[in-house]
């Protein structure tokens, strides 16, 4: 069970797990502890909720390949153990990444109606300095 909040989780059977043996000095397969994990999980056949699973799918992300798969790899020199619960981390990262909605950003610019107001309160000199090189009409 990968734990991604409080209300969504991925269970085991929905992520395929293999393992792949890493190659060696000289281009032979050799054991080593460092055994490559490569991790499956099909966005479109998950129990993820609907807005989730549209988002990951609009994701611009190298491990997100057209058929709505997600591969990750991992390849330390570490236990098989070890790399699968790394794998398993990036997955919950890259879903958690989706689960965040970017906050509409307000303008920073000052509104018509308050350069008006500034306007109002400089002195001719101040509003010709202010005005020069702008054509704008506050009235």
């Amino acid at each position: 069970m990968i734990k991604i909040s409080n209300n969504v989780t991925i269970s085991e059977h929905e992520v395929v797990v293999k393992a792949v043996r890493s190659q060696g000095a000289g281009g032979q397969n050799v054991n080593k502890v460092s055994t490559a994990i490569i991790l499956f999980f099909d966005i479109q056949n998950s129990s993820l909720p609907q807005v989730y699973k549209s988002r990951l799918l609009q994701l611009s992300d190298r491990r997100i390949t057209k058929h709505g798969v997600v591969v990750i790899k991992a390849q330390q020199h570490r236990s098989q153990e070890m790399n699968r619960a790394e794998a398993c981390c990036r997955l919950q990262e890259l879903v958690k990444r989706v689960m965040v909605v970017a906050k509409n950003r307000t303008s920073t610019k000052p509104s018509r109606s308050a350069r008006k107001k500034r306007m109002d309160g400089k002195t001719l000199r101040g509003r010709t300095k202010t005005l020069r090189g702008k054509v704008k009409d506050f009235s």
